[in-house]
């Protein structure tokens, strides 16, 4: 019997990429599949910075095929494309996909509760208030915050050629779920769907004209995360962590996704980091120092520590982000600090 395409396909399913579940074919790094005889050659292309994940890719890959009945040799070509940092060093980022974007911000954190969402709001806001046009995509499909954080739950409207108008509010442009569901609507959708949906709303949303587009992605570190920063030619990546060492396991899983697919962390956001009383006493009350020396095991700069303040809660469910309704606080002050601090090491 001859040997197929498809059984040549099923057993390099078999092949994860490295550091992650998912297999190479449903990471569509299959560009072709050839049998010549006894030789099968296979065509893959990835992005990487790391010489050994192609190494070990092309040693799995080789391994599946040769465990088929017929297959003598197996020919893996891997094309790696070129690295996002290497373009910066040479003077510029590669073309952005999205249109009408200049440069893409990816805020995540490796897991949840560590205020990721309101990071990336407020980082947004401050960007706007800097004088940069700017969008937020809640990219979170399952739990999205981000129409409550704006205080909006206005459904987008479409164009004539069905793409997505983004919804105005505080002078930012923004996408999420949650301007599509109602309040106790769940999205129960499987993981392709949700992988749609995301491209989705990067891709086919008529943003207008961005200097700026935050990506507030979920929480983890899976598939829909990994699709996020494979497909979309970031300018860098913002990690929040807060200072326990629960939250700074899942930041360095977090760094250490970016770096697989070449993101350049532009910096750690601690969130959380300490409490200030009235009378002036400072309290740690998630440890201390946690952000800081991450920063500097990731060789990186700490961007700001956010303080545990009630208004900040309070704004963001008020739907206007603490920079816009205490512009004077100390967690505003940081914030500001911190969007400067995204300018600066994206200024071309």
């Amino acid at each position: 019997m001859a040997l197929t395409e498809e059984q040549i396909a099923d057993a390099l399913k078999q092949v994860k990429y490295p550091g992650f579940s998912r297999d190479i074919v449903s990471f569509g790094l299959v560009k072709g599949i050839a049998i010549e005889g006894e030789t099968v050659i296979v065509q893959l292309a990835i992005t990487t910075a790391d010489a050994a994940v192609p190494d070990r890719i092309r040693q799995e890959a080789s391994a599946a095929l040769l465990a088929l009945p017929g297959v003598a040799s197996a020919d893996i070509r891997i094309e790696v494309a070129a690295p996002v940092t290497a373009a910066m060093q040479a003077g510029g980022l590669p073309q952005n996909p999205i249109a009408g974007v200049r440069h893409v911000i990816a805020v995540g954190s490796g897991k949840g509760g560590v205020g990721k969402s309101t990071v990336a709001a407020n980082l947004a806001v401050a960007l706007a208030l800097a004088g940069r046009r700017v969008g937020l995509c809640d990219c979170d499909i399952y739990g999205p915050s981000i129409a409550l954080m704006f205080g909006t739950d206005e459904p987008p409207m479409a164009t004539e050629d069905n793409r997505i108008i983004p919804v105005e509010r505080h002078g930012l442009q923004l996408m999420s779920m949650g301007l599509l569901l109602e309040d106790d609507s769940p999205a129960i959708l499987r993981g392709p769907m949700v992988t749609r949906y995301t491209q989705q709303f990067l891709r086919n949303v008529a943003w207008t004209d961005l200097d700026y587009l935050v990506l507030d992605l979920p929480p983890g570190t899976g598939d829909i995360q990994l699709t996020i920063v494979q497909t979309v030619a970031l300018s860098g990546a913002l990690v929040v962590t807060t200072p326990q060492e629960v939250a700074l396991i899942d930041a360095r899983k977090a760094a250490a996704m970016f770096a697989k697919v070449n993101v350049p962390v532009l910096g750690v956001v601690e969130n959380m980091s300490h409490f200030l009383a009235p009378d002036g006493s400072r309290h740690d009350i998630f440890g201390s120092g946690g952000g800081r020396r991450e920063a500097t095991r990731l060789g990186v700069p700490l961007l700001g520590e956010i303080p545990l303040e009630t208004a900040v809660r309070a704004s963001g469910d008020a739907g206007r982000p603490i920079v816009l309704a205490d512009p004077a606080s100390g967690a505003a002050r940081v914030f500001r600090e911190i969007a400067q601090a995204v300018i600066s090491a994206t200024a071309s």
